[in-house]
């Protein structure tokens, strides 16, 4: 979860997905959908598919019990030589060295070396920084050395203006402050339209009230790369919207895209004719919808139109004045 993801909006929703998975075989046996609907709003979905995949690897083939060396943990779905050298590490004491975008940083300043691997360096750059990590490496004490390396480069050998009279490595250091590397490619704009059409629910037997509101919502087909399978608003046919139906206008950033989406208020007789034919497509209570697997703009549109309730870990953090992108 904390990869690519904020602390702050973390630290609740790893609590909810404990209690509604506690143990590795029930979050093996549970359906995709209901592993998504708790991550819904974490973005970078393909690292819940991954794990939910993991978790039935071990629980068919290895009885239920994760390896423990960096080795074995690598031939898991989605688990990397960083998350596998990590668990390995930090939990077994295993001597393995582990390398992410700050620990990279550190070492590439250590050593005088202007780009990142990622950045310009290529391959053969990332091997040196990868011997580096391992000719540094505390043996004794590996996970907790690795965990030091990963807090210094987030903490102090930050990107941008790093703390270089705090660093315990400033004697040791070749560059001393901010090293060369590319800029980062700037962000791109899009502008897209979906529909937000909300009934009341005609069924027999029910008192009408806020439990029997409904809205239409569309699922992503299971081939599209990006979220496939996660629940949305329907598109619309035109992004221009007029003023008089405009709902509300949301920016929200995958990645290195910011979208802008115009949401139009809908009937449900229009809905078919002014929308974009797409994947399955149906009427969802509110009260479902809030515990389905969405796309996270489709969950800050019905949240900013108060039909669904804020997310916990969202709402403290605009308390504390951090906007949740």
């Amino acid at each position: 979860m904390l990869q690519q993801t904020r602390v702050a909006v973390v630290a609740e929703r790893y609590q909810e997905f404990l209690r509604r998975f506690p143990t590795l075989v029930s979050l093996a046996l549970a359906p995709e959908q209901d592993v998504l609907a708790v991550w819904s709003g974490l973005g970078y979905y393909r690292r819940a598919r991954m794990l939910h995949k993991a978790a039935q690897f071990v629980s068919t083939n290895l009885g239920g019990n994760l390896p423990a060396k960096a080795e074995e943990l690598k031939l898991l779905p989605g688990i990397g030589a960083y998350t596998a050298a990590a668990v390995a590490s930090i939990a077994h004491g295993e001597a393995v060295a582990v390398v992410d975008g700050n620990v990279e940083r550190v070492l590439c300043r250590i050593a005088g070396w202007e780009a990142g691997s990622r950045k310009g360096g290529g391959a053969a750059l990332r091997r040196k920084i990868e011997e580096l990590a391992r000719r540094l490496l505390d043996r004794a004490r590996p996970g907790d050395w690795n965990q030091a390396m990963m807090e210094l480069g987030a903490t102090v050998c930050t990107p941008r203006n790093p703390q270089c009279m705090a660093c315990p490595l400033m004697k040791e250091c070749k560059t001393r402050g901010e090293h060369k590397t590319p800029r980062r490619a700037p962000m791109t704009s899009r502008v897209v339209a979906y529909a937000l059409s909300v009934r009341t629910s005609t069924a027999p037997g029910k008192r009408r009230g806020p439990s029997m509101r409904e809205v239409l919502l569309e699922q992503r087909p299971a081939e599209v790369t990006v979220m496939p399978g996660m629940w949305e608003l329907p598109a619309l046919l035109h992004s221009e919207v007029p003023a008089t139906e405009l709902r509300m206008t949301v920016r929200h950033a995958i990645m290195q895209v910011n979208y802008y989406a115009r949401i139009r208020t809908v009937f449900e007789d229009d809905a078919a004719a002014i929308t974009a034919a797409g994947g399955e497509r149906r009427w969802v209570s509110l009260r479902e919808a809030a515990g389905m697997a969405l796309t996270g703009l489709t969950r800050k549109v019905l949240v900013r139109a108060h039909l669904v309730a804020m997310p916990a870990a969202e709402a403290i953090a605009r308390r504390r004045g951090r906007a949740v992108v």
